[in-house]
C-alpha cells in the first residue's frame, strides 16, 4: 500500500515539474510566446514591397512605382471617437465611414486590416497629428503604380484590390492587398508583386510608436518584384494611337522573326492613372457604363471581326498546295462570280486575271472559282471542307495562340459539322458558303490572329506564338520555350513566293493601294473591306516589310471605316514608315488620318463583344 502511495506521489510530482518547467521555458526563453503575451503593447507593421518595374523593348519606362499611405484598424481596439472629426480628416462621408467599419468587424475584430487606402501624403501627415485620439487606426506605408506614358492601358493593365473570395483562395494575399486585374499585371502578377515583410513595433497605450521591438530581430524585409522588359515599342504605339485619333479600331503589330507583339493599340482607350488611388473604383464604373464607345473594351485581342480579302492569300495558298491552282492559272472575272443563282460582285476592273493580278486587285471571281476547286476537289464536299479548315487553323486562326496575355478570342473557322447542321449532312457544296473565300460569311479573326497571319506569310509559312514578355530581370528564369519554337503551317514554304509577290503589288500603281507605297521601303500588303450587317463596312489592311528579311507584320483595322485604302492602308503605311526608318516624311497624309473623323452617330451599335458573324452558335 505504502509503495502504491509513494508511486503516485511520484508521479504527481513529476508531473508538477514537467508543467513548472514548460511554463519557465515558455516564459523566460521561448520568445514566441512573449509576442503573444505582449501583443497589447507591440504591432505588426506589413512591409509592401514595391512590384517590379514594366519597361519597354528600348528599355523605357511604362508602369513604376510612388508612395502611398493605407490607413489600417484593429475593431477590437476601436474605442469611442469624433466620428464627424474623424471622417473630415480624411475626407469621407460618415455613412462610408460606418460601411468600411462593418466590412472590417466581419473580416475580423482582432485581425487589422484595410480600412482607407491609398492616403495621399498631405493627408496622411495631417492624420498623424491627431491619430493618438484614435485607438485601433493606424498607417502604414505602400506603393501603387505611376504611368509615365498616357498610352497602352489596355496592355499593361492595372491592380486593384483582392477581393475576399482571392484572399481565401491564395495564401500569399490577404484583404487589402493589390493584385494584378488585367493586361501585363495580370499575367505576370507573381514576377512583378515580390514579398511582402514585417516589422514589429512597440507600442504605448496611445498606440504611439515607441521603438523596434528587440531592434528588429524578428522583422523580416519586404522582397522587391522583379521587371520585367516588354516587347511593345512605346514611341510605335503612341503613335498608332495618335493615328487612330478618334476613330475606333485596333493595330497590332509583331516582328515576325520573334514573334515578339510591337504594338497594341485599341482605340477608344483610357488614361492608366484613372485606375489608381482612391478613385479607382468609381473611375471603373464610369469606364465599365461607357457602351457607345467602350474603352474597357480591348479590340485587339476581344473584337472579332469578318477579315474581309485579306483572307483571299489564304484561299490562294490553299489552293497552290491542293494542287488544284496555278499562279498562271486564270479565270475570267466578268464583274462577278456566278453559280446557279447566286451571284458574287467583284469591282476587281480586270476581265481575266492570274493569282499575282488577282491578288493585286482583288478579285472576288477568281478567288471564289479558286475555293469551289478546294471544297469540291472530290464529290464529298464536307471531306474538302474539313481539309481547308485544317489549313487555315495551321495558320493560328480559328484557335487561341497560346500567348502571354491574360484574355483574348479564338474567332471561328467553320467546318463542315456547321453546314451539316445549318444545311443538312450532304446537302450542300462550295457554292452555300462562296463568301468564304474571301473572308466573309461566318468566319471571324481576331486583330491579333490577323497580324500572326501576316507574320506566317512574311516568314513563308510558320510564325512564333505572339508575346509581350522579352526579360525578367535579376531572374534565371527563361522566355518559356513555347514562344521561341517555330509553328509551320499546312503549306510549304515554296508555295509563299507568287503570293507575296501579289502583295508587293498591291502598293504598285496598279494595286489597290498603290498611293501607300513608301519611297525606299518594298511593303508586301492587302486591302480589305469587312462587310458589316450592323452598319457601315469596316476598313482593313495588312502589311509586313521589307519584302525581304521582314522586320514587321501588321494588322489594322477602322471600325465603319469603308474600304481598306481609305483608312487602314494609310495608317498601315505610316506605321511602317515610322518603324523601319524613325521618322515620316508624308506629313499630308499623317495629319489626314490624325485629324480624319468617322461619324458614329449614324451607325448602328453593334454587339459588344464586337462580333459581326452570323447567325452560327459555335
Amino acid at each position: 500500500m505504502k509503495k502504491k502511495v509513494f508511486l503516485i506521489l511520484t508521479l504527481q510530482i513529476l508531473v508538477c515539474l514537467i508543467f513548472i518547467g514548460r511554463l519557465a521555458y515558455m516564459q523566460i526563453i521561448e520568445d514566441k510566446y512573449k509576442l503573444q503575451s505582449a501583443s497589447i503593447s507591440r504591432r505588426a507593421v506589413t512591409l509592401y514591397p514595391g512590384r517590379g518595374y514594366i519597361y519597354d523593348r528600348n528599355q523605357k519606362l511604362l508602369v513604376a512605382n510612388q508612395v502611398t499611405y493605407d490607413l489600417m484598424i484593429t475593431p477590437s481596439k476601436v474605442r469611442s471617437l469624433d466620428t464627424s472629426e474623424f471622417c473630415r480628416l480624411l475626407g469621407i462621408s460618415k455613412a462610408s465611414f460606418l460601411d468600411r467599419l462593418s466590412k472590417s468587424q466581419t473580416y475580423s475584430m482582432h485581425k487589422s486590416s484595410l480600412f482607407l487606402g491609398e492616403i495621399s501624403k498631405e493627408n496622411h501627415a495631417f492624420f498623424q497629428e491627431f491619430a493618438f485620439n484614435y485607438k485601433g487606426f493606424y498607417t502604414q506605408r505602400r506603393s501603387t503604380r505611376a504611368y509615365p506614358y498616357f498610352t497602352g492601358a489596355n496592355v499593361l493593365g492595372y491592380i486593384g484590390e483582392v477581393t475576399t473570395k482571392q484572399a481565401k483562395q491564395f495564401d500569399y494575399y490577404e484583404k487589402g492587398d493589390m493584385i494584378g486585374v488585367a493586361g501585363l499585371e495580370k499575367s505576370y502578377e507573381k514576377i512583378l508583386r515580390g514579398a511582402r515583410g514585417v516589422q514589429y513595433l512597440l507600442v504605448d497605450a496611445l498606440s504611439r510608436t515607441k521603438g523596434s521591438l528587440k531592434k528588429g530581430t524578428y522583422d523580416r524585409m519586404p522582397i522587391q518584384g522583379k521587371s520585367i522588359t516588354t516587347s511593345l515599342d512605346i514611341d510605335l504605339q503612341k503613335y498608332g494611337e495618335k493615328l487612330l485619333g478618334s476613330k475606333r479600331g485596333a493595330i497590332v503589330a509583331i516582328e515576325p522573326s520573334s514573334g515578339e507583339i510591337l504594338v497594341m493599340a485599341s482605340k477608344p482607350n483610357f488614361d492608366p492613372k484613372l485606375l489608381i488611388g482612391r478613385n479607382r473604383t468609381r473611375n471603373y464604373q464610369k469606364l465599365l457604363q461607357d457602351t457607345v464607345e467602350k474603352p474597357l473594351f480591348d479590340r485587339s485581342i476581344l473584337g472579332e471581326y469578318p477579315p474581309g480579302s485579306p483572307f483571299k492569300l489564304i484561299t490562294g495558298l490553299i489552293g497552290l498546295q491542293e494542287q488544284v491552282l496555278t499562279p498562271e492559272k486564270k479565270y475570267s472575272c466578268q464583274r462577278g462570280f456566278y453559280s446557279g443563282n447566286r451571284f458574287v460582285k467583284c469591282h476587281c476592273r480586270s476581265s481575266t486575271s492570274n493569282l499575282i493580278t488577282a491578288i493585286s486587285r482583288s478579285c472576288n471571281t477568281y478567288f471564289s472559282n479558286v475555293y469551289r476547286t478546294i471544297i469540291e476537289k472530290t464529290d464529298k464536299p464536307s471531306e474538302g471542307m474539313e481539309r481547308w479548315r485544317r489549313h487555315i487553323r495551321s495558320f493560328g486562326l480559328g484557335r487561341y495562340l497560346g500567348n502571354d496575355l491574360p484574355t483574348g478570342r479564338k474567332g471561328f473557322i467553320p467546318g463542315a459539322d456547321y453546314y451539316d447542321k445549318t444545311y443538312g449532312k450532304g446537302r450542300w457544296k462550295a457554292s452555300y458558303n462562296i463568301s468564304n473565300a474571301f473572308g466573309q460569311g461566318e468566319i471571324s479573326t481576331t486583330p491579333l490572329q490577323m497580324a500572326n497571319m501576316t507574320a506566317a506569310i512574311a516568314n513563308r509559312g510558320f510564325f512564333y506564338i505572339p508575346h509581350m514578355i522579352k526579360k525578367i530581370s535579376g531572374s534565371t528564369e527563361l522566355i518559356p520555350k513555347k514562344f521561341t519554337k517555330p509553328h509551320f503551317t499546312s503549306v510549304e514554304s515554296s508555295m509563299f513566293p507568287v503570293v507575296i509577290e501579289g502583295m508587293h503589288r498591291v502598293l504598285q500603281p496598279k494595286g489597290t493601294a498603290g498611293y501607300l507605297a513608301i519611297p525606299g521601303i518594298e511593303m508586301c500588303g492587302k486591302t480589305g473591306t469587312s462587310q458589316n450587317p450592323h452598319g457601315q463596312d469596316h476598313s482593313i489592311f495588312i502589311a509586313f516589310a521589307p519584302k525581304k528579311k521582314p522586320k514587321i507584320a501588321l494588322f489594322v483595322i477602322v471600325e465603319n471605316g469603308y474600304w481598306g485604302a481609305r483608312w487602314a492602308g494609310p495608317i498601315a503605311s505610316l506605321m511602317v514608315e515610322k518603324y523601319l526608318t524613325g521618322k515620316t516624311k508624308r506629313n499630308w497624309l499623317e495629319q489626314r488620318m490624325i485629324d480624319g473623323v468617322i461619324d458614329y452617330s449614324e451607325q448602328p451599335s453593334t454587339p459588344s463583344h464586337g462580333k459581326i458573324r452570323q447567325q452560327h452558335n459555335p
